[in-house]
């Protein structure tokens, strides 16, 4: 027999929390379904633990520059499994307040897979749950290329799970992943080599960035592999080999870890049986106020594909949820001006459109662009110099701001606020009328000519 309530969520992801917690506070009755641990992606392999690891990795690189500025330091290395040990016993203890979070909003959590029955009811754990309103929140999972060895790599997931560093990694990938795991492993000691099927890296932000980064890896060691179509990984003698179809042959390397994108997790959902649409790319179809093709089911965050971040995922899951129950019938997600901030050595931050996306938008004689390189004022003592980067891009006669891209250590901090003011309409003349604070990167923004 059914058991009814006001709202079945799939997924214990930031999203599905979200939207369970927010239509929990209006009042309506909600259960939530998730077989594995509260946090999803982000918290258990994803932004959290990645966050961590590259605060150990900038750690180690403030070693190094403690030097320059005259500090006796000895270095004993790093101690790995104490590393993950209070990584993981870190991301423990969210997951335990993320179940109370729900026990305290009186958020029934059932511990198992869900699958779809009809267009208004699951199956969960031996129970059918029956409600007006569905949330599919199951995220993805990252692909592996179809190529012969590909199963001796390992993916985002697995670097997680790594008891050791590895002495000789290649990460193969130009998404944020990739920048991101290459920048934190070479930090940590690794030799690293970055594998790209192109010629640069971030082929979706402004290129900036991309450019902006691979020259700054390269200058800390990271082989930059480029134009390379990959054909197989291979073992031999306890090393891994990487075959393009060039002919050429990478490594050895110690580990290979794929970083090629992310596909929606929907295999075992049923989705056919509630008439729910995929997208071309295997994502759940949806509209502007999250719904998709079935009245009543919505999807929220990853699983939709659409701007993959936690934040989106949350914003989505609040919005929707103030919309079916708290009254607010236009509520919903504007994906404009999502600010992100990939977490490479150093970390880019970038809100709002690419300079060659305005272009288009706007026509190139609206367009005009602001840009600065420059050496930070960390760097003035350090044997490392990497150039930070700042451009502006504006469009119209009021060069309203349209895009906003930094590459620099302090990018991550200083775009939140940069962002509020783009989202607000900014122009060119609000940012240079703002009084700079001296001496920062982030002056830099308000001082270009």
């Amino acid at each position: 027999m059914a058991e009814g309530f006001d709202l079945v969520v799939i997924g214990g992801g930031s999203g599905g929390l979200a939207a369970a917690q927010r239509a929990a506070e209006h009042g309506a009755r909600v259960v939530l379904v998730e077989p594995d641990a509260l946090g999803g992606t982000c918290v258990n392999r994803g932004c959290v633990p990645k966050k961590i690891m590259w605060n150990a990795a900038e750690l180690g690189s403030a070693l190094h520059d403690a030097r320059d500025y005259g500090f006796s330091v000895e270095e004993r290395g790093l101690d790995w499994p104490l590393l993950r040990a209070r990584r993981d016993a870190y991301i423990e203890r969210l997951n335990g307040i993320y179940a109370a979070n729900l026990a305290k909003r009186n958020i029934e959590l059932i511990r198992a897979r869900a699958a779809f029955l009809d267009a208004h009811s699951v199956s969960a754990g031996g129970r059918t749950l029956a409600a007006a309103h569905i949330v599919v929140a199951t995220g993805g999972r990252p692909l592996v290329p179809p190529i012969p060895g590909a199963e001796l790599g390992i993916t985002s997931d697995g670097f997680f799970t790594l008891d050791a560093r590895p002495g000789r990694v290649a990460v193969v990938g130009s998404s944020y992943i990739g920048v991101e795991l290459a920048g934190i492993l070479a930090g940590l000691g690794a030799r690293t080599t970055l594998v790209l099927r192109g010629e640069t890296a971030l082929r979706a932000f402004d290129p900036m960035l991309g450019e902006g980064i691979l020259r700054i890896l390269a200058g800390e060691g990271v082989e930059i592999m480029t134009q390379v179509a990959l054909a197989a990984l291979t073992r031999r003698d306890g090393a891994l080999t990487l075959e393009a179809r060039d002919g050429r042959r990478l490594g050895p390397f110690d580990c290979v870890l794929w970083a090629i994108g992310r596909i929606a997790q929907v295999e075992d959902l049923a989705l056919e049986r509630a008439g729910v649409r995929l997208d071309a790319q295997g994502f759940i179809a949806t509209d502007l106020y999250q719904a998709t093709s079935t009245p009543g089911v919505y999807a929220i965050g990853d699983v939709t594909g659409r701007v993959q971040l936690t934040p989106v995922a949350i914003a989505a899951g609040r919005r929707l949820s103030d919309r079916l129950f708290g009254g607010q019938s236009d509520r919903h997600l504007d994906y404009e001006n999502i600010p992100t901030v990939i977490f490479g050595r150093p970390p880019l931050g970038t809100v709002g459109l690419s300079e060659s996306a305005a272009r288009e938008r706007y026509g190139a004689h609206n367009v005009k662009v602001f840009h600065s390189s420059f050496v930070a004022l960390y760097h003035a003592l350090t044997t490392a110099r990497p150039r930070s980067q700042v451009k502006l891009v504006t469009a119209g006669a009021e060069q309203r701001i349209v895009g906003l891209h930094v590459v620099g250590q302090g990018a991550d901090e200083m775009l939140q606020g940069f962002a509020v003011a783009v989202r607000m309409g900014a122009t060119k003349r609000d940012f240079d009328d703002t009084v700079a604070i001296h001496p920062t990167s982030a002056e830099e923004l308000v001082t270009l000519r």
